[in-house]
């Protein structure tokens, strides 16, 4: 009778897990799942492709995000709810996969132009009544103001890590040292249309060790190639106001803000991130915490909390859009 050892036993062990991926390969895996990029529609919007993630059916919930991420922000949220309504994440214009605007380069990629072009790819999608929103970053920007135009098309608003100015608050400074003060400078064309500075250190250095390696490709997928497709990430903090400037978006963020902190009817979840980053500031943060029918939720993580905390958020939005009418 054959005695096994510990070495053959290990060995036996070894050989069965180096033959079970040649198995795989001989028509045993299970098909592959297709990309992110291959799961999105895509809809014509003023002569361009604007790209979304769609998922689940019923009123809409729409996903929205900021700079410099794309629909692929949500992957891990969207799970949570897609059996409570029609779950629908787009790419801004110019982000992700949806087209870039022609004739690029400074100017281009303003807040009013990215709240236009989403505005109409959410008519050309029929969201038109019951919408929930889900925002984030200068995707609040974008819901904030679709929401201010007809709050009763609205059921709610779930937001994380606002782009606000409130009336009354003095204008954000305007910054004198880091990546914001070289991004709002004529410095910021190297450090991003060359060096994709937004991406590589804000985003994907930012979350050090919460992003696998297939997602840091897939936020470096739509910025590959340096120039103007990267101007979208380095337009958006020009647009942040800070210094009084640019007085068009200033006027506009600070209109959708005051009308927030005004409205009692829709129904709001505050997601707040803890360390979070734009609401680090006390007193913007009691601010955001005064606003009317609001619930407030704590997920761990910085500004991209997403990425740190979906399944918190994910849980958190599932139980509060089963309470909306």
């Amino acid at each position: 009778m054959k005695v096994w050892t510990r070495r053959h036993l290990l060995g036996t062990a070894l050989a069965a897990a180096a033959a079970a991926p040649l198995a795989l390969r001989h028509g045993r895996s299970r098909a592959q799942e297709p990309s992110w990029a291959d799961r999105k529609h895509k809809v014509r919007v003023r002569g361009l492709e604007m790209a979304y993630i769609e998922r689940g059916s019923g009123n809409p919930i729409v996903f929205l995000h900021g700079n410099p991420t794309s629909s692929y922000l949500w992957r891990n949220v969207i799970p949570h709810v897609e059996h409570l309504g029609r779950c629908i994440a787009p790419d801004l214009i110019g982000m992700g996969d949806s087209d870039p605007l022609p004739d690029s380069g400074p100017g281009v990629y303003k807040f009013a132009t990215h709240r236009d072009y989403l505005f109409d790819l959410l008519e050309a999608v029929g969201v038109t009544e019951r919408a929930i929103f889900v925002v984030h970053d200068w995707g609040t920007g974008v819901g904030f103001s679709w929401a201010q135009q007809d709050p009763g098309r609205v059921r709610g608003l779930a937001f994380m890590e606002p782009i606000l100015r409130p009336p009354g608050f003095p204008p954000t400074p305007e910054p004198r040292g880091g990546p914001f003060a070289t991004l709002r400078s004529p410095e910021g064309e190297e450090a991003v249309l060359e060096n994709n500075l937004f991406v590589e250190q804000i985003l994907i250095g930012g979350l050090e060790y919460y992003l696998s390696e297939a997602d840091k490709a897939e936020y470096r997928r739509p910025y590959r190639q340096p120039g103007e497709s990267r101007r979208p990430t380095l337009t958006w903090p020009r647009e942040l106001p800070m210094g009084g400037e640019p007085a068009d978006t200033e006027a506009l963020v600070a209109s959708y803000t005051d009308w927030l902190a005004n409205d009692e009817e829709v129904p709001k979840l505050f997601v707040r991130a803890n360390p979070g980053a734009i609401l680090a500031n006390e007193e913007l943060l009691e601010y955001v915490r005064g606003f009317s029918n609001q619930r407030e939720v704590m997920a761990y993580g910085g500004h991209y909390v997403q990425e740190v905390s979906p399944d918190a958020i994910g849980r958190a939005l599932a139980e509060w859009i089963g309470s909306l009418a």
